[in-house]
């Protein structure tokens, strides 16, 4: 009975021996692994890669070019065609009164009164002559436009020629006449009514279309420019 505890001694022994046999082999290895974890928890990340910047791209597109004319007047740079062809067409700027009567003298301006399809009114700022080449023109305006009518119809001129004082006193009673030169003082402008036929002031919108059909024929032909005026209820005519 005595040698028992001598044998569990001696096999304490034993399992101690390789326990620390084995301890020797274990732990060194367990120290490396728990390093290894240690340092991969408390290692500094790397730091992120800078994001690549992209230059916007910029597509020009053209801006529509925009014809946009605002008059300033109901007459607008057409007008500048009138006073070009009244200074080539013309015998020069009415000077005043005195050059006017020399003119008629010279028979570089004759009388117009009626004809075939046209009626001049009874003028208070201007004087019913022209040079002989617009006589002629009206002459034609107005036989073209009694043939399209197919009957007695006559149109109403309303104004002809004015010396530079007639178009300065015209201005201080119409605002809306031409300030400065006008081209009815060369002798080869004149207002046609598109309110008054037959010597009947109204609406005509038939022999209305009418005259504007044979004045735009005449300026195809190039033997005209001219204007509606709507603030006058006329066409401005000037013979080119």
């Amino acid at each position: 009975m005595k040698k028992l505890p001598l044998i569990l001694l001696a096999s304490f022994f034993v399992l101690l021996s390789v326990a620390a046999l084995a301890s020797e082999e274990y732990f060194p290895a367990l120290k490396k692994q728990l390093k290894k974890t240690y340092s991969a928890l408390t290692a500094t990340p790397d730091p992120p890669k800078p994001v690549e910047k992209f230059e916007p791209i910029i597509v020009e597109v053209p801006t529509p070019e925009l014809n946009i004319t605002l008059p300033t007047r109901e007459i607008t740079k057409e007008y500048d065609n009138h006073l070009i062809a009244g200074e080539n067409n013309g015998f020069g700027l009415i000077e005043s009164e005195d050059h006017f009567q020399q003119l008629i003298k010279n028979k570089k301006l004759v009388p117009v009164s009626q004809g075939t399809g046209y009626l001049v009114d009874e003028l208070t700022h201007s004087h019913p002559f022209v040079t002989p080449r617009s006589k002629v023109i009206l002459e034609e305006i107005g036989q073209a436009f009694q043939s399209l009518t197919k009957q007695e119809s006559f149109f109403t001129v309303s104004s002809v020629t004015r010396t530079p004082e007639q178009q300065q006193n015209l201005r201080k009673r119409n605002r809306n006449a031409t300030a400065g030169i006008s081209s009815h003082s060369y002798g080869v402008s004149f207002d046609i009514s598109y309110i008054r036929f037959n010597g009947k002031k109204g609406g005509n919108r038939s022999a209305q279309k009418d005259l504007e059909t044979v004045l735009n024929e005449f300026q195809a032909a190039n033997k005209i420019f001219f204007i509606k005026e709507r603030k006058q209820s006329c066409y401005h005519v000037t013979v080119r």
